[in-house]
């Protein structure tokens, strides 16, 4: 499953240069598909096609947050996901809505980063 941060985030920061895939954004900063990876260009479940620079809407703009879809709860670069690892306040937690299988996860870091 992905990692997700809860509201209990003191907004420190510490997670966000740890991610490899830079799935984690400041609240109320926007984000981008392209940003940690080599994506050229996103095609979403609905068959739109976007481009991996384009700026996306932030999903919080009150604390730090994680882009489930860029979350590869750090498989295949480390042995732990890095963002609870260093989190002070132990907010990064497993996102109960987005359970996936190793498999997917690698399967994920291979579609971002073209290995």
């Amino acid at each position: 499953m992905a990692i997700m941060i809860t509201d209990e985030c003191i907004n420190c920061g510490a997670c966000e240069p740890e991610c490899p895939n830079t799935a984690i954004y400041e609240g109320g900063i926007e984000w981008t598909w392209g940003g940690g990876t080599n994506l050229k260009e996103v095609v979403l479940p609905d068959g739109t096609v976007v481009d991996a620079n384009e700026k996306q809407e932030p999903l919080s703009d009150e604390f730090y947050y994680i882009v489930s879809d860029k979350c590869t709860e750090c498989i295949g670069f480390h042995e732990e996901p890095q963002c609870a690892a260093v989190c002070p306040v132990d907010c990064c937690v497993d996102d109960p809505d987005r359970r996936e299988t190793e498999e997917e996860l690698l399967a994920k870091k291979k579609f971002m980063h073209g290995e």
